[in-house]
């Protein structure tokens, strides 16, 4: 089981909080460090305010050696193609080779307008996705000293040079995921190498991973290389340090709403419904990423026992 700290720096976080998380992370011997891209908090004064993704993966790529680094998930209506073409494969390049592309169409109307960004309907979110998606794996792909041409309903390449490449081979590892039944199960089954489920229980996951192994059918393909969920953590040595990091005294929640409570032993049971629903992966999300301990917890006290 490859576990993965993730992070939400909208809550409330500078740069140095991820740097020395994203540290910590590595040393700890976790697979990777993820974070979201959102530019608007869902909760709390969310000071010192937004830290860009992709400008924050850069400068991780430098203060890391080993561990995987990428988003869950970019969202596309915060970036045109080719721009975030440039900035994956750059930032890959700056890494050694160890960023990770996670992909959605976006949700979130309200960091949309408070920062004037476009939202469209669902329908046509997903549409520029799938766009996006279909004109960053050709820029990717085109042989160096051959030119790109591309027409779509919103997008278009025009004679691109399709540079820079990444330094992984063939591309960055592309991760797609979400819980809908169909457009979402039919674009990772065409571009994916890893589809997530983020928030759901155990059993959904599961049901979920069906779906997806579905739309490989249809799609002539036999498998996607790894499954993955989202789950929140919230740990501690005694429920007396649960209590504190949770916020009430309710320490018997399930994993329903994709939330994982307890003492270790405990949150090695929980999880490990996630490898028997199939998953390969898990991105364990810190509700405070400055709390460096309860990362150095789950990596003594939990990651052994899933390892």
């Amino acid at each position: 089981m490859r576990l993965c700290i993730f992070t939400e720096p909208q809550l409330g976080a500078s740069y140095a909080d991820q740097v020395k998380a994203a540290r910590t992370t590595e040393a700890a011997g976790f697979d990777g460090y993820f974070r979201s891209d959102h530019y608007l908090t869902m909760g709390g004064d969310g000071l010192p305010g937004p830290t860009d993704s992709w400008v924050t993966l850069a400068g991780l790529a430098l203060e890391t050696s080993t561990i995987r680094l990428g988003t869950l998930v970019t969202s596309a209506t915060f970036r045109h193609p080719g721009p975030l073409a440039i900035s994956v494969a750059q930032v890959d390049e700056m890494s050694g080779g160890r960023i990770e592309l996670g992909l959605g169409a976006g949700w979130y109307d309200a960091e949309h307008q408070a920062y004037a960004i476009p939202f469209p309907s669902v329908g046509e979110r997903f549409d520029r996705l799938t766009e996006q998606l279909e004109i960053l794996t050709s820029l990717w792909a085109t042989p160096v000293g051959e030119r790109l041409n591309y027409a779509g309903k919103y997008y278009s390449v025009v004679d691109s040079p399709a540079l820079p490449k990444p330094a992984q081979s063939p591309r960055p590892p592309i991760i797609i995921g979400g819980s809908g039944p169909k457009r979402t199960p039919a674009l990772a089954a065409r571009f994916a190498d890893e589809f997530n489920v983020p928030f759901r229980s155990a059993a959904e996951v599961s049901r979920i991973y069906r779906g997806v192994d579905d739309a490989c059918v249809v799609a002539g393909r036999t498998d996607l290389p790894v499954k993955s969920a989202a789950v929140t953590v919230v740990s501690g040595r005694t429920d007396a340090e649960v209590r504190a990091r949770w916020g009430t005294d309710v320490l018997d929640t399930d994993s329903g709403d994709g939330a994982v409570i307890g003492t270790p032993n405990k949150i090695v049971n929980d999880l490990g419904a996630y490898v028997e629903a199939g998953a390969t992966r898990l991105f364990l999300q810190m509700r405070d990423l400055r709390d460096i301990d309860l990362i150095e917890l789950i990596a003594a006290e939990i990651a052994p026992q899933l390892a």
